[in-house]
């Protein structure tokens, strides 16, 4: 039954997403960063955390999830030494993610070549 849940949920994302883009004049990266920004709003209340014992993984596949690791991490770490630990934490879980993305743009943008 998680499997349904979790495609569910992933799918509920990106079907807000898409009816946002088709609906309004945002653009993807606007949109983006709502979800960036909803998924951190949800975690610093501790709702996101419900929501992926829930669901499972399909909460951890959208980019509600990026946003929910930032925020995660950072009060994670601010919990062991203090407020100087909100800056420290905020990439600790979210730092092969983003290593990964910066590799492979790399690599790929060896191989491809934009067209005019």
């Amino acid at each position: 039954m998680i499997y349904i849940y979790s495609f569910l949920f992933a799918g509920a994302v990106s079907l807000i997403g898409q009816l946002i883009l088709d609906n309004t004049k945002l653009t993807p990266g606007h949109i983006t960063s709502m979800f960036v920004i909803l998924g951190s709003a949800l975690d610093i209340f501790n709702i996101y955390d419900l929501i992926v014992a829930h669901v499972g993984a399909g909460a951890l596949v959208p980019i509600t999830s990026f946003g929910h690791l930032l925020i995660h991490g950072g009060l994670v770490r601010a919990s062991e030494v203090g407020y100087i630990g909100l800056a420290m934490g905020v990439f600790d879980l979210t730092a092969s993610g983003i290593t990964s993305a910066i590799f492979f743009a790399f690599i790929f943008s060896l191989f491809f070549r934009p067209k005019d």
